[in-house]
């Protein structure tokens, strides 16, 4: 990523060094994942649709641990599989909006409230900014060579409300408490980088 761009990481420090923790990415453009997981000061396991795994891309995104998962149903094996990267204390990388946006959180889905309060793993919100300002000349699907993507790593924090309950309203709440929190990083993120 630092060959290609320019990333400026911004509080990578308040990832913790140890432990399990959730790494909550906004998601605007193709790029947002990669760019994570070259500039996070940890390795990241990132819940990757089924469909990017094909040809030569399935045994590297497998080598490099992401993990596969269907969205069009409840993919047991992604769960399974995405909760033991949290009981084995690594990082798990998830866009809370489901897929690609405006990346402003607006609409989150489930999933995050769900690995948050099953886990009680900490969550940390990610912005990245700069992705979508401009494309290559040569085509949309990456930023301009060199131009300057920003990663901002928000303060960690607990989703669940401490009882242990996983009832579709403590998951609901969670959510609410997530979105809140994943805005207001966004908001901040935006007035420190001026994006």
């Amino acid at each position: 990523m630092h060959g290609l761009w320019r990333p400026r990481v911004l509080g990578a420090w308040r990832v913790p060094s140890a432990g399990p923790v959730i790494l909550a990415v906004n998601h605007a453009h193709g790029i947002d994942g990669p760019m994570l997981m070259g500039t996070a000061p940890r390795p990241v396991h990132f819940l990757i649709k089924k469909e990017a795994f094909v040809g030569p891309l399935d045994p590297f995104l497998q080598g490099i641990g992401q993990l596969k998962v269907d969205r069009d149903s409840t993919d047991r094996k992604a769960i399974t599989d995405a909760l033991g990267v949290l009981d084995g204390g690594g990082v798990l990388g998830i866009f809370p909006e489901g897929t690609r946006g405006e990346g402003d959180f607006a609409s989150l889905r489930a999933g995050l409230a769900y690995f948050a309060v099953r886990s009680g793993a900490p969550v940390v919100p990610v912005a990245v900014l700069g992705s979508t300002d401009r494309h290559s000349r040569l085509t949309h699907a990456v930023p301009p060579l060199r131009a300057r993507v920003d990663i901002v790593f928000g303060d960690a924090f607990r989703a669940g409300d401490r009882s242990g309950r996983r009832t579709r309203k403590a998951l609901d709440e969670a959510t609410g408490r997530l979105q809140e929190r994943l805005t207001a990083h966004l908001a901040e993120a935006r007035r420190l980088t001026g994006r």
